[in-house]
């Protein structure tokens, strides 16, 4: 039976053999899936109709201003995940504190550009995160830990992309660095890390919340790892049905 890797390797080729504009569409829906998930893991429901409208803004004129910050922060998230990608591509990539706190800007630009941004002085009362989190004075020890592990080789050498990228989102997630995002940082962190491993990001359905945050709240990240398999395996069946519709269709 094939591996993870070996399928969405597979799958991969089949969907870069599409048209342009097949692509195109399909790279939007993923976004759009993506950013409603995520959001929706949190507590934030946006509509279809909110999603389009951010995602072509140059089409729609808005009419009513009290939508435009729902707009705005579909619109950063959006640029998040496009600038996440870039970074998967790249040939030299490192997860340092200066990409955390510039992921940081991109979802909180009124805290100011990546120099300014500052881990959270404060223990929040987050309504979905219910796991205890680092003492402000232990945010940037915490971090560093996580940091130099990802940095190791023996990490690389020994650890399997999935559980890689699992633990780098657990950590990040329980020490929740920033007052603001922390969890979206995270969950991107994490999708850099599979994607920069030829795997597709792993969009946590807002179904699979109850389950997501208790694996936040087990001692270890190993039911996150079994979680982010089920999700990857779930994504690339999806994908795998999309394509040979398609191809019955005459589409390739």
């Amino acid at each position: 039976m094939p591996t993870l890797d070996e399928r969405a390797h597979t799958i991969d080729a089949r969907l870069r053999s599409q048209s342009a504009d097949f692509l195109s569409q399909y790279d939007e829906n993923v976004d759009m899936s993506w950013i409603y998930h995520d959001t929706a893991l949190e507590g934030v429901v946006y509509t279809f109709t909110e999603l389009t409208t951010a995602f072509r803004s140059n089409e729609v004129t808005v009419v009513d201003s009290s939508v435009m910050p729902i707009y705005d922060a579909i619109r950063r998230h959006k640029a998040a995940i496009a600038f996440a990608r870039e970074l998967a591509g790249r040939k030299r990539f490192t997860v340092n504190v200066d990409l955390l706190k510039e992921l940081h800007s991109l979802f909180c630009p009124d805290d100011g550009d990546a120099k300014m941004v500052k881990y959270r002085r404060e223990i929040p009362q987050h309504r979905m995160y219910f796991h205890e989190y680092a003492a402000p004075d232990k945010i940037a020890h915490r971090v560093r830990l996580t940091l130099d592990w990802l940095a190791d080789p023996e990490t690389k050498k020994n650890v399997s992309p999935l559980r890689i990228a699992a633990k780098a989102h657990y950590d990040l997630a329980c020490v929740y660095p920033f007052a603001k995002s922390s969890g979206k940082i995270a969950r991107l962190i994490m999708n850099i890390i599979l994607m920069r491993n030829g795997l597709p990001p792993a969009i946590i359905h807002a179904t699979e919340r109850q389950r997501y945050y208790e694996t936040l709240k087990a001692p270890t990240a190993a039911n996150l790892v079994q979680m982010l398999e089920d999700t990857l395996n779930n994504s690339l069946l999806s994908i795998q049905k999309m394509l040979d519709d398609r191809s019955q269709r005459g589409g390739d």
